[in-house]
């Protein structure tokens, strides 16, 4: 879940059309899109040599995070407010002053979401005119492959909690693959690890081939419950 291109991984230039129908058949083939800039107007396919992959039977939760997502301080929903979440994951953050998501990976992502491909975890809080959107991630389903795309925060922990929500409801809907593309020190506190691209593209295939089904009206008792099942490390951030 990169916020920016890393140069060593481009892998084409060309430019063409790229439609929905593209995307899903790249992602089927463990190739992404990614801008080099938020106003730049080529995307770029990316194979990286390793892969970030987060593991859904073995995934770190953090004592003091399992804490925090337990005690309920966010309300969670999915799909709510897709756009939302894929506009606050493209704008300038702290630590990140351009991303890689411009106009074009908006649009696409967009027509996934309208397709029942690509979804969101909202993280909310309370506000004067309403609930505020705190936080989220949003990503694309491939039969039981999920693919994260970026996560934001606006508060403490945010993007974290709504990962965790994410990771249960995962395993509860079947799937068994979570691409986190690249890896990084903030992805393995939770256990993600690189997978070179040969091994990553034989646990794709498998992968694809699941029946993973996204469920937006789990019962949230449901969630919890798997969410106490998640394996706990004394390991904070």
């Amino acid at each position: 879940m990169p916020c920016s291109l890393p140069h060593s991984e481009q892998v084409s230039r060309r430019q063409f059309d790229i439609t929905p129908d593209l995307m899903l058949r790249a992602y089927r083939a463990g190739l992404f899109p990614m801008a080099e800039t938020r106003r730049g107007d080529r995307l770029y396919w990316l194979d990286p040599e390793l892969r970030g992959v987060l593991p859904l039977d073995r995934f770190h939760l953090p004592r003091r995070l399992r804490r925090t997502v337990l005690a309920g301080p966010y309300a969670i929903t999915t799909n709510r407010d897709f756009a939302g979440v894929i506009t606050a994951c493209a704008a300038p953050g702290e630590g990140r002053e351009d991303t890689w998501i411009n106009p074009e990976i908006e649009r696409l992502f967009g027509a996934l979401h309208r397709m029942g491909h690509a979804h969101s975890v909202e993280a909310w809080l309370p506000g004067e005119g309403g609930p505020q959107l705190a936080g989220g991630l949003y990503g694309v389903a491939l039969g039981g492959a999920f693919f994260g795309e970026s996560m934001f925060s606006r508060a403490r922990d945010a993007s974290k909690v709504a990962l965790v929500h994410l990771v249960a409801r995962l395993r509860l809907f079947g799937f068994t693959l979570l691409d986190a593309q690249f890896q990084t020190t903030h992805l393995a506190q939770f256990g993600c690890h690189e997978v070179p691209r040969q091994a990553y593209k034989r646990l794709l295939s498998e992968a694809v081939e699941e029946q993973g089904v996204w469920n937006d009206a789990v019962e949230p008792a449901a969630v919890l419950a798997e969410i106490r099942r998640l394996r706990g490390t004394a390991g904070e951030d």
